[in-house]
């Protein structure tokens, strides 16, 4: 038993959800900015933003694209969740063993131009520094 995955063709209408769910977004966006340069309270802004991003997302759940949208998200953020984290000390551990091993390979690569100089500058071309 084969198991093909099925794709959906979104239609016009779910397309024109998504742009206006992109449009209201923006709009929020460009609002909580124009409000908060003309000094209104920090809440008026804040409101203008969140009633954007509400009504994008509301735009989106009505549409196929945008429902697929929000539960990949969803379910993305389940599986962040099973991601098993390494503690501060193996986090610290591993970035030291990182820089040591940038360390090494900057000086090997040091060494390498400075063998590769002295051979074509001074013994090969007689170029003497």
């Amino acid at each position: 038993m084969s198991n093909q995955s099925v794709q959906t063709v979104s239609t016009s209408n779910d397309k024109f959800k998504v742009a206006l769910a992109v449009v209201a977004t923006i709009a929020g966006v460009v609002g909580f900015f124009y409000l908060k340069s003309q000094n209104k309270p920090a809440l008026v802004a804040a409101g203008a933003l969140v009633a954007g991003l509400v009504f994008a997302v509301l735009l989106l759940w009505t549409s196929t694209t945008g429902r697929e949208f929000l539960s990949f998200a969803k379910e993305s953020v389940r599986e962040t969740k099973k991601v098993v984290w390494p503690t501060r000390k193996e986090a610290t551990q591993i970035t030291g063993i990182v820089f040591a091993f940038v360390v090494v390979t900057a000086i090997f690569l040091w060494g390498t131009d400075k063998v590769l100089e002295f051979l074509l500058y001074d013994l090969v071309l007689g170029w003497k520094n």
